[in-house]
Order: C-alpha cells, then structure tokens, then sequence
C-alpha cells in the first residue's frame, strides 16, 4: 500500500479530540474535493509503497496505544484493512477515518471507531477540472449504502461546513438515512487556519447547540498550524 506518512501527534477532531495517537496516512483517493487539505494523497497521491508488517512495526515505535488510519481513502486500499486488523490484535485501539463511499476488503471489524466524513456538494470540483473530476467526484460521494453499513458499529459522522447551505443538507442527509444519533454528529467549520476557523466557527457552533449536534473545532490546526505530520 502506498503511505504518504507516519507520525504520532494529538487527534484533533471528534469524540477523542486531545487523545495521544499515531497516524498512518495513505495514498490515493477516489474523490477531489475542492477543498482537500491533504492534496498530496488526492489531486497529486505521493507516498512510498510498504508492507504491514513494515508500517506495522513503525507505530509500535512511536508509543501511542491509540492509532488512526486516514487518508486519501484508506478503505480503497485491501492492505489498508489488513493493517487495521493487525493493530487491533496487537491491542491498538484503531480509527478509521473515511469518506464513507467504500467499505473494508473484508467482513471483519476493521475499527473500534468508523470516523465518516460524507462529502458535501460544496465539497465537488468546478467545471472543468481536469481529469473529468467535477462529474466523477459527484458521481461518487455519496453512497447511503455504505454509509448505513459503515454506522452499524461504533461510528462518528463529521461534516465540514462552510455554510448556511452546508448545514441545510447535511441535516437533509442525515434526515434521509434515517436512525442516526445527533450526538454521534460533529460538525466542522471549513477553514485551513486558526483565524479562519475562529470565524467561521462562531455561528456554527451556536447552530450545533440549537440542532443537538456536537461542533468539532478542529484543534489541530490551533495546536500545530496547517502542516503535514501535525
């Protein structure tokens, strides 16, 4: 599988935001959202190929018992699943952070949390993005199905928002799948800086407490800046 990096930091976002953890990161998505922050495992997927047993024995290194496994679209990749098993039965306790538009290579529970950011349609491409990617990426992002499958074990959901017509849908959406806890549902303002963050983040979070969602603030970016291996 191809991994565009390895480290160990704090998780930033969702239920085990401030918790000690290891990310491996791979490479290759089958989405381009406008907004990627980590264009180097999508609009341009870098990385090297390694093992399991390789990447598995770094992370054993770095200390962390909690490690998450994100992307790019880490599901895409079978090794990827075989990895995730391998951590847990070496007694990690694993996330999987997915747009939740494929499921596992396998039928084995690859995560003690399925971490699902659905993408919005203001996540898609602008006309003509080369590589038809404004049809492919709306053509892709969503998959109730696999959405619905991925919630039946211990899950969160986190939509990025950046605005009014976000919120609209993701409500619209989770309305539609039907069944899903509002507390299990963060949302997250759009923004790659603090200060960008901050401002968006001020009518979000009043709109969460309205809505019995949770509001994931991204403090990752507070913590350490914009940057790879944060």
């Amino acid at each position: 599988m191809r991994i565009a990096e390895v480290y160990a930091s704090l998780q930033g976002e969702g239920l085990l935001a401030g918790t000690p953890s290891s990310f491996v990161r791979t490479s290759g998505c089958n989405l381009r959202c406008a907004w990627c922050d980590t264009p180097f495992t999508s609009w341009d997927p870098q990385g090297v190929e390694r093992t399991v047993a390789d990447v598995l024995a770094e992370v054993g290194a770095l200390g962390p018992r909690h490690v998450v496994v994100t992307g790019g679209e880490p599901l895409l990749s079978a090794q990827a699943a075989e990895l995730c098993l391998a951590l847990r039965r070496t007694g990690f306790h694993v996330t999987v952070e997915t747009a939740g538009t494929v499921l596992p290579a396998t039928h084995e529970i690859v995560a003690d949390l399925m971490s699902i950011s659905p993408k919005l349609a203001s996540s898609t491409p602008p006309a003509g993005t080369p590589g038809g990617w404004q049809t492919r990426h709306e053509a892709a992002r969503r998959r109730d199905d696999v959405l619905r499958a991925l919630a039946a074990g211990p899950h969160q959901f986190k939509f990025v928002i950046d605005g009014p017509a976000d919120l609209a849908e993701a409500r619209q959406w989770l309305a539609e799948l039907g069944n899903i806890d509002p507390r299990s549902v963060f949302l997250m303002p759009q923004g790659r800086d603090a200060g960008e963050l901050a401002r968006s983040g001020v009518w979000l979070e009043e709109e969460c407490r309205r809505a019995g969602f949770r509001f994931a603030p991204r403090h990752h970016i507070a913590w350490f800046g914009h940057g790879r291996g944060t």
